[in-house]
């Protein structure tokens, strides 16, 4: 970390190379984990940081590893990897949960990503395999009878 003094204040920056990116990259298969994605991109760009998490990997690098890598990784299962920017370096304090104790505030927005994932990724293989759609897509509800105006004159009195 790199320190500055700004009008009297000792702020502290997050050292950054130019030129370095931090991305995400979300993995939801049944056939690849966090942990095969890092020891697969260990392999393909042992210059990268790569940090494993519950829901895939950070990445932090030169731009043009970074891609290449993401590129690479998003191959071994193209509709179940999914990447993202990263707005803030590993271990920036202004997003650290050391620093901020608990969860990070971004945890929770994966969370929820995660619990729609695996709808996009039905989507997509249903899309490289329209033979498959029919399979994926979610079977109708029985419809009921339609509701009489009678009936919801009934509704409305009882309330």
């Amino acid at each position: 970390m790199s320190e500055a003094v700004v009008a009297g204040q000792r702020s502290v920056r997050p050292s950054v190379q130019p030129g370095t990116v931090a991305k995400y990259v979300f993995v939801d298969s049944p056939e690849l984990t966090a942990a095969d994605l890092a020891l697969r991109a260990y392999e393909i760009a042992p210059a990268v940081q790569i940090k494993e998490t519950c829901f895939g990997l950070v990445i932090t690098g030169l731009e043009a590893e970074v891609d290449r890598l993401v590129i690479e990784l998003r191959n071994l299962d193209p509709d179940r990897i999914f990447v993202k920017d990263r707005g803030f370096p590993p271990g920036d304090e202004r997003r650290c949960r050391a620093n901020l104790g608990g969860a990070r505030p971004g945890f929770y927005g994966h969370e929820n990503e995660m619990k729609l994932v695996r709808y996009i990724s039905s989507g997509l293989r249903a899309l490289r395999d329209p033979k498959k759609a029919d399979l994926l897509r979610a079977k109708p509800k029985k419809q009921d009878e339609p509701l009489s105006p009678e009936r919801l004159q009934e509704i409305i009195e009882e309330s």
